[in-house]
């Protein structure tokens, strides 16, 4: 039988920090771990994390030394109606963050205009074409959004045009900052910032709020950069700390009832219903940011900008119904993409646990979508993922997206490849990188030699984080509610994972593609039912297991029930298993055993037979039981290929 190849964390309780936490706060004992294990280690940090409102945050404009100075400049710039275009970029946050400064400066009457680097032909970021197109077109401020921290020299080249440069970004500082008039990025911050966790449309959003309260036009445009703002951070998967988790708490409430014409248009074609917005607000957010980033990465960002800066409900929806189409094919590229690569995995075969690191690359992928599958892939395998494809027609050039473990930093790992890439950039979780395909075979050894500096063959399996222990009586209605009050969860700051052990598995099926339906049960008479995504090729489960898992409520034809959405299983201590599956041949229903001790293959079809042959032999038994079973020969049709489907189905084909 298989099961998940995991690995567990379970963090581990503290009893005494516990009680004080849930004498200080009226949390349960549940929720007061959750958040100590997420840092929250006294009672004042704790009151700011259940209602962040209570914080008194410093001003913006003593944290960012270059805020004031912008404003003074972007000010004077609206006043005496000289060109403002914003650069911004391709991907959600730059979409969002470019959204949000147009309406704002349409807002301030401002004369302002946008330019979004070519994917395919610029790549990230500002570049010399952009700003000598600028200076073309009259252009008296340049401000960037989600790039240009990174840019010395176009920045230089503006500066030398006579241009204004403002850069708002939040990517990691370089060496040498380029020479813009005014920089603002929360990495220039003190690590204690709750400011130092914003994505580019949090920067955005800052210039544009302080901006409106020098202009004194606050009124009819702060709830809508609000949404903006909450759109841009949840599709770009921005740290749900600090500010962010403050501001998006309140901007998702705001979102059911939003007033512009693009989110409503959004929330139409997503299917969100009026029931549902009543509900699940914190759920909204969820739902269109995904719309919003898979524009980002497979069509035109026009497309998302122009949803969101529109007016016209008309013209809102016809974005929005692209932006639905273009989400459909980004989800029909992600699952063709994964099941290639796992293929390429297979047949190639790549040996990842030699390697302690997996590097994939094929012709004709859409680099759009490839970061999407290289996480999916470290879920699979546990290893750092670098995935890339081939950028020009002879093969010449690879471009590729890299996502890593908990023990291993991605953006070092491209440092100490740094001599064989042409760009490269990231950070610890996640990156991006470019290189000669001639280099690619001293790129993968490089790899696996960073890789071996720093994980252990244990390490080499997929992570489930567990905050701690619970029984099915206390997974009741109370603890949703109150696990969904302490929304957003997100990155770091994940959505809180228990585990019960000996659980016994009442009932099973398959649904879907590839998932399963369950019913769970406790030795005291507790039931509750289960979805386990993606694992129907563990059916059928042993009929006891250790379960790690989140609370979900389903909402049926008026009736809510909370039900478990599994993450991880385990045998419970000091159970053993025979490895069993089942498979189909030729429209029949197969399940076959393999005893390591003895080295012997079963298969048993629908009628009760079973098929018994040890390894190496060409002889075999088939009958109901071992004394009334005939000899056959396993090398002749069709046991032959009965035998290689079942041991195809049990992984033995190695």
């Amino acid at each position: 039988m298989k099961l998940p190849d995991q690995r567990w964390y379970i963090a581990s309780p503290n009893p005494d920090q516990v009680k004080k936490l849930v004498a200080e706060t009226g949390l349960s004992p549940l929720l007061a771990q959750v958040i100590l294990n997420r840092g929250i280690d006294s009672p004042q940090l704790a009151q700011v994390y259940i209602n962040p409102e209570t914080e008194n945050l410093p001003d913006p404009l003593t944290e960012f030394p270059d805020l004031f100075p912008s404003i003074e400049l972007l000010k004077e710039a609206i006043e005496t109606g000289k060109k403002i275009a914003i650069c911004g970029d391709y991907d959600a946050d730059g979409m969002t963050s470019t959204s949000l400064l147009l309406r704002a400066f349409n807002h301030f009457g401002g004369d302002a205009y946008y330019e979004i680097p070519s994917r395919m032909k610029d790549g990230y970021g500002i570049n010399e074409r952009i700003v000598e197109k600028f200076a073309e077109e009259g252009v008296g401020v340049v401000l960037t959004v989600d790039n240009g921290i990174s840019a010395y020299n176009p920045i230089k080249l503006a500066v030398e045009l006579g241009l204004t440069v403002i850069i708002t970004d939040h990517h990691d500082l370089p060496e040498k900052l380029p020479p813009a008039d005014a920089i603002l990025n929360p990495k220039l911050l003190p690590i204690q910032s709750p400011y130092r966790g914003l994505a580019g449309v949090g920067v955005a959003y800052i210039l544009a709020v302080t901006l409106a309260e020098a202009l004194q036009k606050s009124d009819g445009i702060i709830d809508s950069l609000l949404e903006l703002f909450t759109l841009g951070t949840i599709a770009d998967l921005a740290p749900l700390v600090g500010v962010n988790r403050r501001w998006l708490k309140k901007g998702l409430k705001q979102l059911p009832n939003s007033q512009l014409a693009g989110i409503q248009a959004l929330m139409q074609v997503a299917g969100v219903s009026e029931e549902q917005k009543q509900l699940k607000p914190d759920d909204i957010g969820f739902k269109l940011g995904p719309r919003i980033n898979a524009v980002g990465r497979i069509g035109d960002p026009e497309t998302a900008i122009e949803l969101l800066i529109t007016d016209d409900p008309a013209i809102a929806l016809e974005r929005a119904m692209q932006c639905e189409q273009i989400n459909s094919q980004r989800k029909s590229l992600c699952e063709e993409i994964e099941q290639e690569a796992i293929h390429l995995i297979r047949t190639t075969p790549i040996d990842y646990k030699r390697d302690r690191v997996l590097v994939v690359v094929h012709p004709q992928w859409h680099h759009g979508v490839i970061g999407i599958v290289a996480s999916r892939l470290v879920e699979r395998y546990g290893v750092p993922v670098f995935i890339g494809t081939y950028e020009e027609a002879d093969y010449s050039k690879i471009r590729g997206s890299a996502r890593g473990i908990e023990e291993f930093n991605i953006f070092e790992s491209l440092v100490y490849c740094y001599d064989l890439l042409g760009k490269y950039g990231g950070h610890k979780a996640a990156g991006g990188f470019g290189l000669g395909s001639d280099n690619l075979i001293a790129f993968q050894e490089r790899l696996s030699q960073f890789a071996h500096q720093l994980l252990e063959p244990h390490h080499l399996k997929p992570l489930v984080k567990i905050d701690g222990q619970a029984d099915f009586k206390q997974l009741k209605t109370q603890l949703y509610e109150n696990i969904d009050s302490l929304q957003p969860w997100g990155i770091q700051n994940a959505f809180p994972v228990f585990w019960t052990p000996n659980v016994k598995i009442l009932e099973q099926r398959t649904v879907g593609k590839n998932h399963l339906k369950l019913v769970l049960g406790q030795d005291d008479g507790q039931e509750i039912k289960a979805i386990a995504w993606r694992f129907g090729s563990y059916f059928p489960l042993p009929k006891c297991l250790d379960i790690a898992y989140k609370l979900t409520e389903n909402n049926w034809n008026g009736a809510v029930n909370i039900e478990l959405e599994i993450v991880g299983v385990r045998l419970p201590a000091g159970a053993t298993i025979k490895p069993h599956n089942s498979f189909t041949y030729q429209g029949k229903d197969y399940i076959c055993y393999y005893s390591e001790k003895e080295q012997e293959l079963k298969i048993k079809n629908s009628q009760g037979k079973v098929l018994a042959i040890r390894k190496g032999q060409r002889k075999g038994l088939l009958g109901i039981n071992r004394q009334e079973a005939q000899e056959i020969d396993v090398t002749k049709k069709p046991y032959y290929d009965i035998i290689r489907a079942a041991m195809n189905s049990l992984n033995l084909t190695k």
